[in-house]
C-alpha cells in the first residue's frame, strides 16, 4: 500500500472556508477523480459531510470520534487514523487521504506521496489550512502548470512529491 495525500491549496496555505472548497476548478476535480477512482479514500467526518455522499467507484472510509455517527451504505466508519490504516493495510496500490486539515496533519508523517494542486490565488478568510511541504522530507517529482481558462477561473499547478527516504541500507 502507498499512502498518499491529495489536496488543493492556495498560495497562502488555505484549503477550505467554512467546510467548503474556496474555489470551483473543474480541472482539479477531474484530476482528483482520475487519481482516486478505483482506490480507497480516507476522509474526516466534516469532509464527508461537505461532499454529502460516498464518492462513487472508490472505497470510502470516514474517520470520526462520534461513536453514533452514521453514513451512507457502503461507507466504513473508523474512529482513528490508526483504525483506518489497519483496515487498508493489505491493499495493493494507493490509498488517498482527502481531507480535512486535521487528518492531513495526522497523516503527513506517514504519507509516501503528496499530490498538491497549487491554486494561484490568496484566500483571506480561510478556516482550514495545509502546511508547506518540508523540502528536507519531500522531493518534487512532477509539476504541470494549467493557466486559467473559460472553465477554470484560477490558474493552478499540479505537483507530485515523493517522500525522501533517508537512512542507511
Amino acid at each position: 500500500m502507498i499512502l498518499s495525500i491529495i489536496v488543493a491549496v492556495s498560495e497562502n496555505g488555505v484549503i477550505g472556508v467554512d467546510n467548503q472548497l474556496p474555489w470551483h476548478l473543474p480541472a482539479d476535480l477531474k484530476y482528483f477523480r482520475q487519481l482516486t477512482t478505483g482506490h480507497t479514500v480516507i476522509m474526516g467526518r466534516k469532509t464527508y459531510e461537505s461532499i454529502g455522499k460516498a464518492l462513487p467507484n472508490r472505497e470510502n472510509l470516514v474517520i470520526t470520534r462520534d461513536m453514533a455517527f452514521r453514513a451512507a451504505e457502503g461507507v466504513l466508519i473508523c474512529h482513528s487514523l490508526e483504525e483506518a490504516l489497519h483496515q487498508v493495510r493489505e491493499q495493493q496500490g494507493e490509498v488517498f487521504i482527502i481531507g480535512g486539515d486535521m487528518l492531513y496533519r495526522q497523516s503527513m508523517g506517514r504519507a509516501e506521496r503528496l499530490y498538491l494542486t497549487r491554486v494561484h490565488t490568496r484566500i483571506e478568510n480561510g478556516t482550514a489550512f495545509f502546511p508547506e511541504p518540508d523540502t528536507e522530507e519531500w522531493k518534487l517529482v512532477q509539476s504541470s502548470y494549467l493557466p486559467a481558462d473559460e472553465k477554470n477561473a484560477l490558474a493552478c499547478t499540479f505537483e507530485v512529491y515523493d517522500r525522501i527516504h533517508t537512512g542507511t541500507a
